[in-house]
């Protein structure tokens, strides 16, 4: 692992940075430490279809999760004001108000899946889902190749299915992660 300091100036999008990081680097890995401020943070909470946008001063608490060059997941914390504690998953327009410094730990450059492998991995999703969003979002930040299918029109989505076996949705997905039960399928 590699330390790479990354300073945001006023203005800057912070997801869209840690993303453009992770694509120059062609590396994934995690956010190690931040200090900063912002002037809007967008961020989704659990059940929710839409992200929750707060602005005015507010206080970086923590950022934590992974990044890579297919994409991020990310968790953010933050008080305004009043001391209030926000946080959910980091989205797009998540901007600096006058500054902040990462340190981001990379991993070696993230390997290229080789053509003749068949992912194991299946995902029936639909694009206005978040919980779809946030299973091909948790696929791609582990590195995990999937091929995307069709979803089953009398079923909820995500469908997901590990060497043809239905697994369940977004809960049963995360619940496996936790375990520890996805390593195998990482391809980083």
């Amino acid at each position: 692992m590699r330390a790479v300091p990354l300073h945001l100036e006023a203005g800057s999008d912070v997801r869209r940075s840690l993303e453009q990081l992770a694509l120059d680097h062609n590396a994934g890995g995690f956010v190690l430490s931040v200090v900063g401020n912002l002037s809007q943070a967008a961020f989704a909470c659990p059940g929710k279809s839409a992200p929750t946008v707060l602005a005015g001063e507010l206080e970086i608490i923590t950022l934590q999760g992974t990044i890579s060059p297919d994409g991020v997941h990310l968790h953010l914390s933050f008080s305004d004001a009043s001391c209030q504690v926000w946080g959910g998953h980091l989205e797009h327009g998540t901007l600096v108000l006058r500054g902040a410094d990462l340190l981001v730990g990379l991993l070696s450059s993230a390997p290229i899946a080789s053509a003749s492998s068949e992912p194991r991995v299946e995902i029936a999703g639909r694009p206005e889902c978040p919980f779809s969003r946030r299973a091909l979002r948790m696929l791609r930040t582990l590195g995990i190749a999937f091929v995307e299918i069709e979803p089953d029109e009398t079923g909820p989505v995500p469908q997901l299915y590990i060497d043809g076996v239905a697994i369940g949705g977004y809960n049963e997905l995360a619940e496996l992660h936790s375990r520890g039960e996805l390593d195998a399928l990482r391809s980083l």
